[in-house]
């Protein structure tokens, strides 16, 4: 089956903004590189031992999930799903990589998540990747997955020595503006490193630390003052930033050091952003619609990982938003955002 559920045509379909592939192309080019012992060392100790023996045999045994269409095809029939917006995992950023790697990586990625989602074309719409560690290399890679028939790229909340406010990424932001494309925030990895070793706090607390911290440099930075029309899509519901953004408010109007950057008051900047559903508690999903306003925020699972939802829709429906604002989190706003013009 390869046709969109949904059959009314004054409805949208149900789409799931945040799901992933996994890529066996992009690991078999690192395999052998000197610095992925490294990188593995950083990733182990940031998440502890723990963490990591029950990662490893969750990822393995959704890897069908991860691969294969035909699965991830009946799993969203399951979950009552039409169309995913498919980004690549986030341990395929690789952002240790020098350039030569890096182009090689993200010309895999990109051609390999198209290639994955034209076998269901009309149920599936892909994001590539662009080396943040190499600057100078990101308007040429979003170029490349744009030419791939992809909706965008997917980033994380910040490349070894930058942050997202750093203005080597300028281009990045100005072509992405010109041409529409999606930039989603997906962290991978926290900075707290040792400090969030136990008890998958490197997940639970540092993926919404990491959004938090990402989304605030986008803000008070100026970059959306400077590219209005930059289309940001957040992960997890944009971390901590949406339920604490009256701390951020007062901060810009009591200190000129945090005024300095942005035009108008923090919180304003939600509406500008896209925020995913995944909050996992129906009264913060409720804030966030409210902060944002409910134009802004869109479906999403993180399938098929453990810290997802099997049931987006059900845990959308359990906010009990109003009706309109429900059908447009549900699927009218990505139908809006994911529209070829």
């Amino acid at each position: 089956m390869t046709t969109p559920r949904s059959t009314d045509a004054r409805t949208s379909p149900t789409v799931d903004v945040h799901a992933h592939v996994l890529l066996p192309e992009v690991e078999a080019l690192v395999a052998d590189l000197p610095g992925l012992a490294q990188a593995k060392a950083l990733d182990a100790r940031r998440n502890g031992p723990a963490a990591l023996a029950v990662s490893g045999p969750m990822v393995r045994e959704r890897i069908p999930l991860l691969t294969d269409v035909t699965a991830r095809l009946a799993a969203m029939d399951t979950q009552g799903v039409d169309i995913q917006l498919v980004s690549p995992s986030p341990s395929h950023y690789h952002y240790w990589t020098d350039e030569g790697t890096a182009e090689k990586l993200y010309r895999l990625a990109n051609e390999a998540t198209a290639t994955h989602c034209s076998a269901a074309p009309d149920r599936l719409r892909g994001l590539g990747l662009v080396p943040l560690q190499h600057p100078e290399h990101t308007v040429r890679a979003l170029d490349h997955a744009l030419e791939q028939g992809l909706a965008g790229v997917e980033i994380s909340s910040h490349a070894p020595g930058r942050e997202l406010s750093d203005p080597a990424y300028e281009p990045l932001w100005s072509r992405a503006e010109e041409t529409g494309a999606i930039v989603f925030l997906h962290p991978f990895g926290c900075t707290l490193d040792e400090r969030l070793d136990r008890w998958y706090l490197s997940n639970t607390v540092g993926q919404p630390t990491e959004n938090a911290v990402a989304l605030s440099h986008l803000i008070f930075s100026g970059v959306l003052d400077r590219h209005p029309g930059l289309k940001v899509l957040a992960a997890h519901g944009g971390g901590y930033l949406p339920t604490h953004i009256g701390r951020s408010d007062h901060a810009w109007s009591a200190r000129s050091d945090a005024g300095a950057g942005c035009a108008h008051r923090p919180s304003s900047y939600l509406k500008r952003l896209y925020f995913d559903s995944l909050v996992h508690d129906p009264a913060v999903l409720r804030e966030l619609v409210r902060a944002a306003g409910p134009g802004q925020v869109l479906l999403g699972s993180d399938f098929p990982f453990d810290m997802g939802t099997q049931d987006p829709v059900g845990a959308l429906r359990a906010a009990h938003l109003p009706e309109a604002d429900y059908e447009a989190v549900r699927g009218g706003n990505a139908t809006a955002l994911l529209r070829k013009d």
